[in-house]
């Protein structure tokens, strides 16, 4: 007799279909070689601005600005972005491989911890594949922009102090858990190991903490600059990455923290693009 649940079991057999499909692999692995090169854009972009070049935006905008500025820019616009979008669905795929999991009262508090990890991922994955889109069609996209105007907004409303407070936690939040990553190695879950050669091995894991712990010192000051909007009013001081790479090269030592930061997410990219060779989506990291 069927039960209460086969049709849901069903619902997620048809779509892991879907999302396991070769084809949606093959263009998720676009995706995340796209994400290994704005992150080598991001970069150099950031050296560049360690050595004063003005007028630069030293973050994803500013990555998806340069690729637009190419010969064929706007063709490799709509690669990355359907590589992108393709890599979101693609990692939110994963979600079906545990969500059985929530039905078991023992594993559900981990299995909730995993599927968010996964989807929080996609949600990065989709957010920069539609910025790309937006420049693929010749909008114009600011994120530090638009970010000033969302925090001002929000400001505006009862409780928005503390809507902004709790955001800037989460960015904090999350650029500890990115050190973590970095510091313990935990991201070379999201590679296949048996796959990669012995030798590289040790490559892609030192530019791998390289990478996660730069994003997380980068994150870190973008929750800093965010809480302080939260809690002085002016949003100014709210700020995505081109802001806190700004506000690093105002510290007395701002040129050489600007070449770490620099030497930091080429270090992600690169192992963005060994991901992009070995991929394994694994979340349970």
């Amino acid at each position: 007799m069927p039960g209460p649940l086969d049709p849901v079991h069903r619902a997620v057999a048809a779509a892991r279909e879907v999302t396991d499909h070769p084809v949606l692999a093959a263009v998720a692995r676009v995706g995340l070689v796209a994400y290994g090169v704005v992150h080598l854009l991001i970069g150099w972009l950031t050296w560049r601005v360690s050595r004063g070049a003005g007028g630069t935006d030293a973050d994803q905008t500013g990555a998806l600005e340069t690729v637009a500025g190419t010969p064929g820019g706007s063709v490799l616009l709509w690669a990355i972005a359907l590589g992108l979008l393709a890599l979101a669905l693609w990692q939110a795929g994963e979600v079906l491989l545990w969500w059985h999991g929530l039905l078991d009262a023992e594993h559900r508090v981990r299995t909730a911890v995993v599927c968010a990890k996964c989807l929080a991922k996609a949600a990065v994955y989709a957010v920069l594949g539609v910025t790309a889109l937006l420049f693929g069609v010749g909008a114009e996209y600011e994120a530090d922009e638009r970010l000033r105007e969302l925090t001002g907004e929000t400001l505006e409303v009862p409780g928005g102090a503390v809507a902004v407070a709790a955001a800037a936690t989460g960015v904090l939040a999350v650029g500890a858990y990115s050190a973590w990553r970095g510091a313990t190695g935990g991201f070379m879950r999201d590679i296949d190991l048996p796959a990669a050669p012995d030798r590289w091995e040790p490559l892609i894991e030192v530019v791998g903490r390289i990478g996660y712990v730069a994003k997380g010192v980068a994150f870190g000051v973008v929750g800093v600059l965010l809480w302080r909007a939260a809690t002085t009013a002016d949003v100014s001081t709210a700020t995505g990455l081109d802001g806190a790479v700004t506000a690093i090269g105002r510290t007395g030592a701002g040129p050489a923290l600007l070449t770490v930061v620099a030497v930091g997410f080429a270090a992600f990219g690169v192992y963005a693009l060994a991901r992009a060779r070995y991929p394994d989506r694994d979340p349970s990291s």
